[in-house]
């Protein structure tokens, strides 16, 4: 025997599922932390300086679930042995609690394996370091070999992940009833 659901008096329509048509035409917005000393240029997405609790790029409204931390090699290989290590495990930690977040190395894998940085360790150390974060902190390392491309992939991981949260708000909006 199948009964309707008794509608309740009780459950107020959910407010942020309404006038999900609105999004339609909107982008997301890049915010960068107001920390970045040398912030990327985004030619593709709006972009806003802003606080974040880990990271040094987000978007408007998704700072809690998405969060990309920028090493350029010579900072990466300084976080890796030098003074700013513990600093730097510390926000890799932190990222383990974000939904989407990355190591975004300005530079290439072969850049390291030459040595072309400002410092005595070996490259084997640096990428077997890179290995062994991706997995300690399950924060997967991407290349991007210049700034510009750099902003592109944010741009392009911002825009894609703010895609995935309207598109299950309106399965959800679907499966609401009015």
């Amino acid at each position: 025997m199948n009964q309707s659901p008794v509608v309740s008096e009780d459950f107020k329509p959910l407010p942020a599922l309404r006038g999900l048509g609105k999004l339609a035409d909107v982008r997301p917005v890049v915010v960068i932390d107001s920390r970045e000393q040398t912030p990327l240029v985004f030619a593709r997405l709006q972009s806003e300086r802003g606080i974040l609790t880990t990271g040094d790029y987000s978007f408007s409204g998704g700072e809690e679930t998405f969060s990309i931390e920028r090493k350029s090699v010579g900072d990466l290989v300084g976080c890796v042995v030098g003074e700013n290590r513990e600093r730097f495990f510390r926000e890799l930690h932190r990222l383990r609690g974000y939904r989407f977040k990355r190591l975004l190395i300005v530079g290439s894998r072969e850049q390291i394996e030459a040595g072309d940085y400002h410092s005595n360790v070996k490259p084997k150390a640096v990428l077997a370091t890179l290995a062994a974060l991706e997995v300690r902190f399950d924060v997967p390392c991407v290349f991007a070999p210049s700034p510009k491309d750099a902003a592109r992939q944010i741009e392009s991981w911002a825009y894609w992940f703010a895609r995935e949260i309207v598109c299950a708000a309106n399965e959800l909006a679907r499966g609401c009833v009015e």
